[in-house]
Formats: C-alpha cells, structure tokens, sequence
C-alpha cells in the first residue's frame, strides 16, 4: 500500500517509547550525569527525543498546525500519510531519491555524533581524573557535547518539527552554561594548563585547518 492511501499514519506509541528509551539509552551511557545542573540539562535533551519520536510516529503537531494555517495551500492531499510528514518532500519533492539522500544525511550525522561521543567518554573514563587533552580534546573543549548537537541536527534533518526547531538553540545554550560551569571548575583543579587549554581549543565547533 501506497503512503498517500494511509488515511492516519500516526498513533504508534509503541515506536515513540522504543526510540525514546534507546536514544536515551546512548546519551546517558555517554554522557554519564553525576551532579544536578547535569541532570537538568540532561532532562532539556530528553524532552527533545520525547518530541521528536511524538512527532514522528505518535501525533503529528507540526502538521496539524501546519495545515490549520495553509488548508488547502499545503502542497499534499493527504497531510497524514507517513511519507507526508517528511517535510523537505512536501515542500521540495524529490521523491524516493531525495529520502534517500535525507537518511544518508541524517542518518550519517546521527551516527558520527554517537561515535564521537563514545571516544570523548573513553578518554575522560580512562584518564582517571587527569586533565584531558589529547584525541578529540585536542579540536574541540567539549566534544561529547558537540556529538550530541551532531546528534539533533540529524534527527532535525531526518524529521524537522516547529516544538524540535525551537528546542535546538535552546539546548546548545543549556549546554553552553553547563560547560562553562564545568570549564571554571577545571580551572580550580588545573589552573594555569587548563586555562592554555582554552586559550587555543574551540568549545564545540573546530577550527577549519584541523589544530590551533
């Protein structure tokens, strides 16, 4: 059967709750919170997924609201078809190849943020305590934190919603603080290293050219 002869697509709380857990699964693995404003940011980034795997399989928000402002202007008869909620299809086209492309964008960029993730947990895990900054530290202060953000920007892509796309700067902010609450109490334990650390290596983002 055909998307566009689904009359409702949506309603599958089993696959919301299935993804919830296993993308939670993984961030909390990585990214280990320990103290309460790292809860906090973790409970923001959790509320994210619940957001996302809502739209994605349980209720389709954005294209109720979506619809309600166009009617009839939005450019597919049947808004709730599955395939219909790929939204750079309904406004671009592009068919089969253009989904295509948007998995391997998505998808790409989901899985790099995961494995970036791991490797900056591995070194913190195996450095025991002392200051890290070697690997990916040597690119970017925070890189666990940088593969998270490749993380939503992959689902962002993959599934773009208006609660998500609202939700995205707000995290990177969330994260922002956190980190420089984390980067001033590795000043107290490092002092003047860890302040040559930050001088040269870029919080989240890399340099272009690789090193500083």
């Amino acid at each position: 059967m055909h998307g566009e002869d689904i009359p409702y697509a949506y309603g599958f709380w089993s696959l919301v709750v299935v993804n919830v857990v296993l993308f939670g699964f993984f961030i909390l693995s990585f990214l280990t919170p320990v103290k309460k404003r790292e809860w906090r940011s973790m409970g923001v980034t959790l509320a994210f997924f619940v957001a996302l795997f809502t739209e994605m399989y349980g209720f389709p928000l954005t294209i109720y609201i979506l619809t309600g402002i166009l009617g009839s202007k939005y450019p597919v008869l049947n808004p709730f078809s599955h395939a219909s909620g790929h939204l750079w299809l309904v406004w671009f086209g592009g068919g089969p190849a253009m989904m295509t492309l948007i998995h391997l964008i998505s998808n790409g960029l989901a899985i790099a943020g995961f494995a970036i993730m791991w490797k900056g947990w591995k070194l913190i895990h195996g450095s025991k305590g002392g200051l890290v900054t070697e690997g990916l530290y040597v690119y970017v202060r925070h890189p666990q934190y940088s593969g998270l953000f490749l993380v939503m920007i992959g689902m962002l892509i993959q599934w773009p919603t208006i609660i998500t796309a609202l939700m995205f700067p707000v995290l990177v902010y969330v994260y922002y603080r956190l980190s420089k609450r984390e980067e001033r109490e590795m000043i107290e334990l490092f002092g003047d290293e860890y302040r040559r650390y930050v001088e040269k290596t870029p919080m989240f983002i890399p340099k272009l050219g690789g090193r500083g």
